[in-house]
Formats: structure tokens, sequence, C-alpha cells
């Protein structure tokens, strides 16, 4: 078990550093500020995944603190709601196990939280870190109306008659201010989890933790409880206001997280194929499209599965807390 130690506090604080940095550089970088800022979770991933709990949090601080001393406390919490603390959570259930026993399996493994178990959680606290900061920022038709009034402003200098088309930029505005919280959801918990994996790919090879390298299009599936949570936010757009957007909210995270659960599918699918390639690239271009978007989702909807990871009996490495703070019982 890792424990409370001045090494484990620098690593955290180093992490917490270049995640400050990261997410500080997504500022001034229009074109890559979406990379940039989920690239901001990666130490803080590597540090909990390879240090434990202590670790992570140090760095959720230390890059919190940097960010309201140097930048401003809302960019603090931005980045500590959609990167930081998500990415501690995901260091924290990815570094769970148990003995295999304990759920039915043959004695001498070790069991790890399962990826669908991982996404779900991952899922609802993007949810729920969108929900927060749409409170704190104000965030409604007037806020999303300037930044289609930019849009259309744009628009019209290709096509000046647009901007004498009221019912039109009325259309607009309604179908934004419902698009833009479905977008960041499924982007950042897609952004997230392509870090959590990178993250778990560099501390399997440096020896930092047991948990076995995973197959992830044969393990990566949502929780079947998901789709509930999903169609329940699907209803909750059709009613408006406020509903409407924490409904959006919670619609794109999770709606992210079964366009993952397809995308695994079609990896599977065309692994050994003599086409794989050509349409692994072709899928990955047709996101930018709704509906190949859609399809993806639907597929992970189709298979719903839980995929537990097992490895020969160790110990995890992560806090003494540990099992008093495992939610896997």
């Amino acid at each position: 078990m890792k424990t409370l130690d001045a090494k484990t506090l620098l690593i955290g604080a180093l992490a917490g550093v270049a995640g400050f940095m990261l997410a500080y550089a997504a500022s001034f970088n229009a074109l890559f500020s979406t990379l940039l800022s989920a690239a901001s979770a990666l130490p803080i991933l590597i540090a909990g995944l390879g240090w434990g709990n202590f670790a992570a949090l140090a760095a959720i601080v230390v890059a919190g603190g940097l960010g309201a001393l140097v930048v401003s406390p809302f960019f603090a919490l931005y980045t500590l709601a959609i990167t930081l603390v998500p990415a501690g959570w995901l260091s924290h259930l990815g570094n769970l196990a148990r003995p295999a026993s304990e759920i039915g399996g043959p004695d001498g493994l070790t069991a790890w939280y399962p990826l669908s178990d991982l996404l779900l959680h991952l899922c609802a606290i993007i949810t729920l870190a969108l929900i927060i900061l749409g409170v704190v920022a104000g965030y409604g038709p007037d806020a999303t109306g300037e930044l289609i009034d930019a849009f259309v402003e744009a628009l019209t200098v290709q096509n000046p008659e647009i901007a004498n088309d009221a019912a039109l930029i009325a259309q607009f505005k309604s179908m934004f201010v419902v698009m833009l919280p479905i977008v960041q959801g499924a982007t950042s918990v897609i952004l997230l989890f392509v870090a959590y994996h990178f993250a778990t790919r560099i501390v399997i090879s440096s020896g930092l933790t047991s948990r076995p390298r995973e197959d992830v299009a044969q393990s990566l599936r949502m929780h079947r409880n998901a789709i509930f949570v999903f169609l329940a936010a699907l209803v909750a757009t059709f009613f408006g206001g406020t509903i409407a957007l924490v409904g959006a909210a919670c619609l794109g995270a999770f709606g992210g997280g079964f366009l993952l659960a397809g995308l695994a599918r079609m990896h599977l699918a065309a692994r050994g194929k003599s086409w794989a390639v050509p349409v692994i690239i072709l899928s990955y271009l047709s996101l930018i499209f709704t509906f190949p978007a859609l399809i993806f989702v639907v597929m992970g909807l189709l298979d719903t599965r839980r995929a537990i990871a097992l490895s020969p009996d160790a110990t995890p490495p992560n806090d003494d807390d540990n099992e008093r703070n495992n939610p896997w019982k």
C-alpha cells in the first residue's frame, strides 16, 4: 500500500505543476485547446495510478491552487471540475481491486475494478461538473445567444440574407443552447477516457501498478444501468428550460460513453481482418458528422456488460484507506 510521505507529495506536486501548465497552455492555443486541456489530466492520472490517492490529491490541490493564483478562480474551478477532479477519481477507481474469490472467481487471483463501472463513474462526474459550471457561469440562452450572434455575424459575410431572418436566428439559438452541453459532455468523457487509457499504459510499462493490461476492444462496454440514465436524459431535453439543460449535459456525457463502447465493438469486429486499418480510419473520420456518431452510440447501447480484469494475487498500489473507501463492495 502506498503511504503518505515526502516522496509521494513531491511527485504529486510536480504532477500538479505539469497539469496546470498544460491547462494554462490550452487558453493560449485555440487550435489545440481541447487536446491540451485533456492532456492536463495525464500527469494527475499517472501520479494517482502509480503512487496512489495521496499523490493524486496533492496534484489536484497544486494545479487548482496555481490556476486560482496565476489565472483566475473561475479558471481553477473549470479545470478542477472538468479535468483534474475526474482524473483523480479515475485513478482511484483504476487502483481498486479485491480477491477474485469474493466475486465467485478462482482463488489466488485479483479482480480489478471493471472498465464498464469506471466509465459509468466518468459519465456521472462529467455530468455533475457541467451542471456546477452551468450554475456558476450562468449558462443559458443569454450566454449561448452571444455565441450565436458571433456565428451569425460570420455567416452574413457569406450570405447577408441570414441577418434578416429572425426566425432562423431564433431557431439557431434554441438548438445551440441544448447542443453545446451535449457536445461538451461527450467530448470531455471521450478525451478523459483516452487520457486514462494512455496513463494506464505508461504506469503498467513502468511497473508502477499490478493492474494487467486489458483488451480494451473486448472489455470496454457501458454498464447496463447507464441505458436508463441515457433514456431519461433524452426525455429531459424535451422539457425545456433548466431541465433540458441538465438533460443535455447528461445525454452528452453518457452518449460519449456509449460512443466509446461502440468504437470498441468496431475495433473488435475489425480485428484480424484485411480491411481493418482503412475501416478504422474512416470510422474515426466520420465522427465529425452526426449520423455516423449516432450509429456507434447505438452499437454501444446494444452491448452492455461488465468485463473484470484478473491478475495473479497482488496488492493494489493504493492508499491505506483503500478498503474503507472502496465503492466496489
